[in-house]
């Protein structure tokens, strides 16, 4: 099996490679996988209104939990990890804390008004809490005035699990 170079040697060799060959080389690695092209989306026109693509984020959080198939609580539990995935998709994209915090907040929001009783199944419950705890750990490494901001929502998202 062949081995993939290792990250310090890629370091090592792009600042030598000319500028149109890393152009072919982006755009070769965004033709192959989705997310790659997601990726460079993301660095070329979001990377700079961060707020914006949250605001996108968001959006796209909303949308996917109104079309949730509510029919059978599999499909409920198979459209929230669906939704899960795609939040922590575009978090690692940003990977700021901040852009993290507000996301995962938002999705534990959008869980707990959109009637869907989480408490009562184990593996959605497990879910919400761990997400919530990751939250707040991410939140106790960030400036004050930021865990200040967030506080308010964290508390009453909590509230929620007791």
């Amino acid at each position: 099996m062949i081995k993939p170079a290792s990250l310090s040697l890629l370091k090592q060799t792009l600042p030598d490679v000319p500028k149109a060959a890393l152009v072919e080389i982006c755009l070769k690695l965004a033709r192959y996988k989705k997310e790659n092209k997601e990726l460079l989306s993301y660095l070329l026109f979001d990377a700079e209104n961060e707020a914006a693509y949250i605001r996108l984020v968001k959006d796209e959080i909303s949308l996917q939990f109104a079309d949730i198939n509510r029919s059978q609580l599999y499909f409920v539990r198979k459209s929230i990890r669906k939704i899960l995935r795609m939040t922590l998709k575009h978090i690692r994209y940003s990977g700021k804390a901040a852009t993290e915090v507000e996301l995962l907040l938002f999705f534990l929001s959008e869980l707990s008004v959109s009637g869907i009783d989480f408490r009562s199944v184990n593996s959605l419950f497990n879910m919400y809490r761990n997400q919530l705890q990751k939250a707040k750990k991410i939140l106790a490494t960030m400036h004050e005035d930021l865990q200040f901001d967030f506080s308010e929502e964290v508390s009453r998202l909590s509230g929620m699990i007791r």
